[in-house]
């Protein structure tokens, strides 16, 4: 696996205005890590037109780059009227502008520098950034990742800098575009953004502050279950979990994975700690308390909390969530709206606000919803209830997570092998055949206990894709079913006071999509809460599962509409991707690693789409899936966006 690029330097080093004019590299290629350019010389020229290393350490402004060492880099401009370059004094001009005015190359300011000069094919200067990069051992130059670079241009300016430049020079793609430019000129030496960034050790999930006992997961599956004081090291990252204390992973993985956006529902510390498990194993089976923060993470040995948090939550009240019994239509997603969650669920309901919104560009895939009254008629005839309340009353199942686990597989194991109903059967499989012949389905949960305003549920309850078959969609539709006696979504359940006996699960059945490429966004940028524009994207090519299974590093992406940027901060790290599989069910083929996922142009739809519905759902955050597929987007899910326990809303 590739490791995971620095996101918060990635952030730093990227996330900036266009008048702020690319702030750069990582480190001083004389001093080292942490050496910083010196205050401004007053003997030093305003700029010089044929650089050497000497004019560079006289010139370069060292860039404070948040956690990273300073970064010295030079501004410079193209004059494509004569073709001169202009290699400005760093330290003492800030901004491109602020140095064309004082050597008057113009009187244009703001907007209209901005206009003329970075989105105008026909613009006469070239404005960017020279720097030395550690990683790739030589100096790099730059544009701002908004900049409408053409093949020419980006060709003209590789031809002027190289001839005027001490050292052999390589152009650093800061977005999408430019790395698709860069792709058509064979002659042109480029490298991706993700290239230069720092390896890191850390990276803070879900700021917070924990006590409880640590506890290091070598594999999965973990030897036993966890106890809610647990505060758990995985060295593999599991899809889903119990509710914990605090979460620690020493891989990387996707912040929008289903096991963060479960520790930001929980109010949870969760970080990612390369070698975590050496570092903290002194401290295993110990009570400690956790603090995350931005900057850092501690593991300190603490005193014993008395009261388990058992205790603690079985002193609430029981949260009864709403359902409606009594709708037993088989109902298409287009007649659904946000307001049928009582009968459909929030996935499937949700879904139907946004095709009954007919937003442009967004496909959402056809499908029908077995609503919620189907499973309580079948609860009813095979005696479910009973079989919950003998449970809940019994004491080891109370007490021991162990017999829980135990006795949740076994009704589980019963609801898939109790008789379905004939008549719904026919009513099910008789609308397949008028609708969807021939199509492979997935079939998905959508319960009254899950994407509420402080319980996400997400990874908790289970989909089954590319479904085949009658018999197989009889059986994918009673696993959903028993799904909501997952352990995993049982302890959730418990731990937020939820009443297992008023959960009901509704089943979306869906028609599949191959996708080309899939996976999540939300319409927040979850490393910089300051950032009001920025959209997170991440990505992977095929189908989408591990994207928000969090198993492997997908594409991330930062999407700016207002400036049209995308920041490319890691690459998908698969050798492999997942596709249906002819008899039904996924299955594994080789990918091509260095292809990117999304283009410059999915990435802007994206956005657009992204916004739009924000708007629907009257601009609450929303973490949405999609895919694509021949050029189309397809939304398969929208929810609010959970971040550190509370939904994040739009507006003032």
């Amino acid at each position: 696996m590739r490791r995971l690029a620095c996101l918060i330097a990635a952030l730093s080093l990227m996330l900036i205005q266009p008048t702020s004019r690319l702030a750069v590299a990582q480190s001083s290629p004389a001093g080292g890590a942490g050496a910083t350019a010196p205050p401004d010389d007053p003997a030093a020229p305003d700029f010089v037109t044929q650089m050497t290393r000497a004019d560079f350490d006289r010139l370069a402004r060292a860039t404070p780059q948040g956690k990273q060492a300073a970064a010295p880099s030079v501004m410079f401009v193209i004059d494509r009227a004569d073709g001169r370059v202009y290699y400005a004094n760093s330290r003492r001009f800030r901004f491109h502008s602020d140095f064309a005015r004082a050597i008057y190359l113009t009187l244009d300011a703001g907007d209209a520098f901005l206009r003329k000069n970075y989105t105008n094919e026909q613009r006469r200067f070239l404005l960017g950034a020279l720097a030395f990069q550690p990683r790739l051992e030589r100096f790099a130059y730059e544009f701002w990742e908004g900049d409408l670079l053409t093949p020419e241009l980006l060709a003209y300016a590789h031809e002027r800098l190289t001839a005027t430049c001490f050292a052999p020079l390589t152009f650093k793609a800061n977005a999408r575009r430019h790395e698709e430019v860069a792709a058509r000129l064979p002659n042109v030496p480029s490298v991706r953004a993700d290239a230069t960034l720092p390896e890191t050790t850390f990276l803070a999930l879900n700021a917070g502050r924990a006590t409880g006992v640590l506890r290091l997961v070598e594999r999965l599956p973990p030897p036993q279950p966890f106890e809610r004081e647990d505060i758990v090291i995985f060295k593999e990252t599991p899809l889903s979990t119990t509710p914990l204390r605090g979460i620690i992973v020493t891989q990387p993985g996707a912040p929008l994975s289903h096991l963060n956006l479960l520790a930001k529902g929980w109010g949870v510390p969760n970080a990612y700690v390369k070698d975590a498990d050496a570092r903290f194993r002194s401290l295993v089976d110990r009570w400690v308390t956790l603090v995350v923060t931005d900057d850092g993470i501690t593991v300190e040995p603490a005193e014993r909390i008395v009261e388990s948090a058992r205790e603690r939550e079985m002193s609430r009240e029981l949260r009864l969530p709403r359902a409606d019994l009594r709708w037993r239509a088989l109902t298409d997603l287009h007649r659904q709206r946000a307001r049928d969650v009582i009968r459909f669920g929030a996935k499937s309901a949700n879904l139907g606000e946004i095709a009954q919104a007919r937003i442009p560009d967004v496909i959402v895939p056809p499908g029908f919803t077995v609503p919620f009254a189907y499973y309580k008629a079948f609860a009813d005839r095979h005696g479910i209830e009973r079989r919950v309340l003998a449970l809940l009353n019994d004491d080891a199942f109370h007490h021991d997570p162990q017999t829980r686990q135990v006795e949740l597989a076994k009704l589980r194991e019963f609801i898939v092998a109790a008789p379905f109903d004939l008549a719904l059967r026919r009513a099910i499989l008789a609308k397949i055949r008028r609708e969807y012949r021939g199509k492979g389905l997935f079939v998905r949960s959508s319960t009254n206990a899950e994407d509420l305003p402080d319980f996400s549920g997400a990874g908790l309850y289970t989909t089954v894709p590319n479904v085949i078959g009658d018999e197989a969609l009889i059986t994918a539709i009673k696993t959903v079913w028993a799904s909501i006696w997952n352990f995993e979504a049982f302890e959730a359940r418990e731990a937020a006071r939820i009443d297992h006996l008023a959960v009901y699960p509704a089943t979306l059945i869906q028609e599949g999509v191959n996708a080309d490429s899939a996976g999540v966004l939300v319409t927040a940028n979850p490393f910089d809460h300051r950032d009001a524009e920025g959209i997170y994207i991440n990505a992977t090519r095929g189908l989408g599962l591990r994207v928000v299974e969090g198993r492997r590093v997908p594409e991330q992406i930062i999407y700016r509409p207002q400036s049209d940027t995308a920041l490319i901060l890691t690459r998908a790290d698969d050798e492999t991707i997942l596709t249906f599989d002819v008899k039904g069910g996924v299955k594994e083929v080789a990918g091509a690693p260095d292809q990117p996922a999304l283009s410059a142009a999915m990435i802007r739809r994206l956005g657009r789409a992204a916004l739009a519905i924000e708007r629907l759902f009257n601009g609450a955050k929303q973490d949405i899936e999609w895919l694509t597929c021949q050029g189309r987007l397809y939304v398969v899910q929208s929810r609010p966006f959970i971040e550190r326990g509370k939904t994040l809303m739009g507006g003032k």
